[in-house]
C-alpha cells in the first residue's frame, strides 16, 4: 500500500463528533469529486465518484452519520486497467439530495447551483471546520509520496478560485503552500518535509505523522552520516596530498643539492617526513628529536617546501 492510501485509510476512520466540521468535509468532497444531477423533472441527486475505497467508505459514514441518509453504492471495473475500481455514491432521493446541498451551501435557498461548485466561506468560518476542509479535499483529490523516495503533498483542484480558497486556508496553519498549472487543472502542493509533517497534523493524520518522522529522522542521520564521511574523505585526500608535495620537494632537494646544505632543523624534518610518509602533522610532532607543535611542524615542511621551490626556479 503506497503511503497516501494509508494517509487516506487513516483518515477514513475519524469522524468528527461535530455536525458543522462533517458538513465541511462533505463540502470539500462534493466540491473536489462529486457531481449535481438534475434530471427533466427538476429532481436533484448527489453523486462522488472516487477510485479509492477509503475515499467511498467515509463519503458513505458521513452522509450517513449527518444526515442519516443511506447512500447507493455502485462499483465499476475499468476494462483498461485491471486492478483498477471506480467507486459511485449517490443520493438519488431529490430531498435528501437538497439537504446534503443546502447544508453545505453548495446550492441556494431556490436551488441554484453556486458557479463551479465553491463552497461558502462560512462553512469553514471556524479552526475546527478549516481542519475538516483540508481533510476532505485530501480525501476527494490529494496525494502524497513515498517519504522515502521524496517529500511532496497535493491537492488538485479544477478551478483557480477552489485552488486559491484551499491554499489561503492552508496558509491559515502558518504552512506555506504554493499553486501551479498542471494540464488545465490547479494544484495546491507542499514540498518542505516539516510542512508536510504539519499538515498531517492539521488533518488528525497522527499515525502517518509519526511514520513520516520517523522516515525524516533516518534520512537526517544517513545525510549526517554521508556529510561526514564525505567531510573526513577529503580531509585525508586532502592531507594525502600535502604529504605527496613535501617527499617530492624534500626528494627534489636531496638530489639537486643534498639536505646537507640545509639547517639542521630542517634537515631532521626532511628526514622524519621521509621516513613517516603518512603520518599526519599532528603524528609528525611527536617523531623530532625536540618535539615542537603542529604550527611548528607546517612551518618547517613550508620552508622546505620553499627551498625546493628556489631551486627549480634556478634550473
Amino acid at each position: 500500500m503506497s503511503f497516501s492510501k494509508e494517509v487516506k485509510e487513516e483518515l477514513s476512520r475519524q469522524v468528527s463528533s461535530a455536525r458543522h466540521c462533517n458538513i465541511a468535509e462533505v463540502a470539500a468532497i462534493l466540491s473536489l469529486c462529486g457531481r449535481i444531477i438534475i434530471s427533466e423533472r427538476n429532481q436533484y441527486s448527489v453523486k462522488i465518484h472516487t477510485e479509492n475505497i477509503a475515499v467511498a467508505r467515509k463519503s458513505f459514514t458521513l452522509l450517513k452519520k449527518t444526515y442519516n441518509i443511506i447512500a447507493e453504492i455502485t462499483i465499476r471495473q475499468n476494462v483498461n486497467l485491471k486492478k483498477s475500481r471506480t467507486y459511485t455514491i449517490t443520493v438519488n432521493n431529490h430531498e435528501d439530495a437538497m439537504r446534503v446541498l443546502q447544508s453545505t451551501k453548495l446550492v441556494n435557498e431556490v436551488g441554484d447551483i453556486e458557479e463551479n461548485m465553491s463552497v461558502d466561506n462560512i462553512i469553514i468560518s471556524n479552526p475546527c471546520c478549516k481542519r475538516a476542509f483540508i481533510r476532505g479535499a485530501f480525501m476527494a483529490a490529494g496525494s502524497i509520496s513515498t517519504p522515502e523516495k521524496f517529500y511532496h503533498f497535493e491537492i488538485v483542484c479544477n478551478t483557480m478560485d477552489k485552488a486559491t480558497q484551499l491554499s489561503n486556508i492552508i496558509n491559515i496553519f502558518q504552512i506555506d503552500s504554493k499553486i501551479v498549472e498542471r494540464k488545465k487543472h490547479f494544484v495546491v502542493y507542499i514540498k518542505e518535509g516539516s510542512s508536510i509533517v504539519d499538515i498531517l497534523n492539521v488533518m488528525e493524520a497522527h499515525v502517518a505523522l509519526m511514520n513520516l518522522e520517523n522516515v525524516r529522522i533516518l534520512k537526517e542521520m544517513r545525510n549526517l552520516v554521508n556529510r561526514k564521511v564525505n567531510c573526513e574523505t577529503a580531509n585525508i585526500n586532502k592531507t594525502v596530498a600535502a604529504a605527496v608535495k613535501q617527499i617530492e620537494d624534500i626528494k627534489y632537494i636531496r638530489d639537486t643539492c643534498g639536505l646537507s646544505q640545509i639547517p639542521p632543523v630542517l634537515q631532521e624534518m626532511a628526514q622524519v617526513r621521509l621516513d613517516n610518509p603518512d603520518a599526519s602533522l599532528k603524528e609528525l610532532t611527536g617523531l623530532l628529536s625536540t618535539p615542537v607543535g603542529k604550527s611548528g611542524v607546517n612551518h618547517r615542511l613550508r620552508k622546505l617546501s620553499e627551498i625546493a621551490e628556489n631551486l627549480r626556479g634556478r634550473s
